[in-house]
């Protein structure tokens, strides 16, 4: 088999053109989804308000419920189909219905929250609110695969998992969570989100339109001087999309810096303190401060001297941790408010039991020695 073939057969393996639909059915698809009013603002209102009972009750399954029911996509797919296609109506009617959609579920998710007689901020509610490149990622690759689907015959799931992957309910609702505590952070990170999200989605729909060979809309009468402002708004277009990704980049490197720090932390508690005889880790913590960063580890047993401690915090270098953070070493109890009186029950019974098992097996070797040693004097005699 020569290049020519193995080209053509890999091409067969990616080709979309086997099971497309007519481009009229793929418009006229995209197109109906756009609308919000009657059935699909109800549906809308009705996904907002179970995404935020969600948030609420912190509950992954009940958020994932609402944003298969979402009709959110409708619109943003829409402005990436008016953009690549050259409709201008259609970005208009697109982006008036989505800013109507943002609107209503704004308002019903903040309602919610000041009737809502639980107002603390939970682990899905805190998720949405500093946005990363992965989200950007995220809602590309979710959005392409959207147009994708839209445009194919057999559609099959494809459709139900990119609204689960884009994530456009949660955001929205977070915002409303923002809005009804006055809390900035919440409702500027989340907006931040969900409008990270439409416009990557937009772009990979704008992506697929031009892969699937959409038509340009027909323009009845070219205006001199329209082809230069068009590749304007272009270049406008593109320096938006770059400006919109810097944030998350930031927010990115921040994230996997602290991640990188806090797995060297982990590997220096593992190699230095999970091995010290009769003196036991309890719990650590790693705890960034303005002025130095701080490990505290909790220890039980046999006290560790000052020498031995000097010598543990030397190691640190040993694991990629500078000179900057401080070690900490509380011995025979434990100062955290994190660690509540259960845990350290069971890790203190734990340690016991261990210690216990370690003296048995010890007791038991030093048994077999004797029995050895007093079997041979009586074969000697």
């Amino acid at each position: 088999m020569d290049f020519k073939e193995i080209k053509k057969s890999i091409r067969s393996y990616f080709n979309l053109n086997a099971d497309k639909q007519s481009n009229r059915e793929i418009i006229a698809s995209i197109t109906s989804g756009t609308q919000f009013k009657g059935t699909n603002l109800w549906i809308l209102v009705c996904a907002i308000l179970i995404a935020s009972l969600g948030l609420n009750m912190n509950s992954t399954a009940v958020i994932i419920g609402a944003m298969l029911i979402s009709p959110l996509m409708g619109p943003i797919m829409g402005i990436g189909l008016g953009v690549g296609i050259g409709d201008g109506n259609l970005i208009r009617s697109s982006l008036k219905n989505l800013f109507v959609a943002t609107l209503f579920s704004l308002l019903a998710s903040a309602l919610y929250f000041v009737l809502s007689p639980i107002n603390e901020a939970r682990s899905e509610l805190l998720a949405r609110t500093q946005p990363t490149i992965y989200d950007v990622m995220i809602a590309f690759f979710g959005g392409f695969a959207g147009i994708i689907a839209t445009g194919s015959k057999t559609k099959g799931n494809i459709l139900p998992g990119v609204a689960i992957a884009t994530a456009l309910m949660p955001p929205l609702c977070t915002a409303g969570y923002g809005l009804a505590t006055l809390q900035t952070k919440f409702l500027f990170g989340a907006m931040y989100l969900f409008l990270i999200n439409a416009v990557y989605i937009g772009l990979a729909t704008w992506l697929g339109t031009v892969i699937l060979h959409l038509p340009k809309v027909e323009e009845e009468e070219k205006v001199e001087g329209e082809e230069e402002k068009h590749h304007l708004k272009k270049g406008w277009a593109f320096a938006m999309l770059f400006i919109f990704i810097v944030p998350s980049l930031i927010t990115t490197v921040g994230i996997v810096r602290e991640n990188m720090q806090e797995s060297r932390v982990s590997a220096y508690i593992r190699g230095e303190f999970e091995n010290l005889g009769e003196t036991h880790l309890i719990s650590y913590e790693y705890n960034q401060g303005d002025t130095a960063d701080v490990i505290q580890v909790n220890l039980l047993g046999l006290p560790l001297d000052n020498h031995k401690i000097d010598i543990l915090a030397a190691r640190m270098g040993a694991y990629g941790l500078g000179d900057e953070i401080k070690l900490k070493v509380v011995q025979g109890g434990v100062d955290s408010p994190e660690v509540d009186a259960a845990t350290l029950s069971s890790k203190i019974m734990k340690n016991v039991v261990e210690y216990y098992d370690e003296t048995i097996k010890r007791l038991e070797k030093e048994n077999d020695s004797l029995r050895t040693l007093v079997t041979s004097l009586q074969e000697g005699k």
